[in-house]
């Protein structure tokens, strides 16, 4: 399966969600995994609605830093 016809297929549902009304959709926040320029280790940072950046402590050599 294509990844433009995993987007159908997920546009396809969702449209049957709502229709139903049974499915609320929300924004939620959003998952980062953001690499440490230091070290190179890998952290998943959670980002509020709307925001692009923000400040994070690497959890492998304790660098802190900003996403991009």
């Amino acid at each position: 399966m294509s990844k433009q016809e995993m987007r159908e297929e997920t546009e396809r549902l969702v449209r049957e969600a709502i229709e139903r009304r049974g499915l609320t959709i929300t924004q939620g926040e959003t998952r980062i995994e953001a690499v440490c320029g230091k070290c190179g280790g890998k952290t998943r940072v959670s980002l509020p609605k709307g925001k692009t950046r923000t400040r994070y402590t690497c959890k492998e050599c304790g660098h802190a830093q900003e996403t991009l």
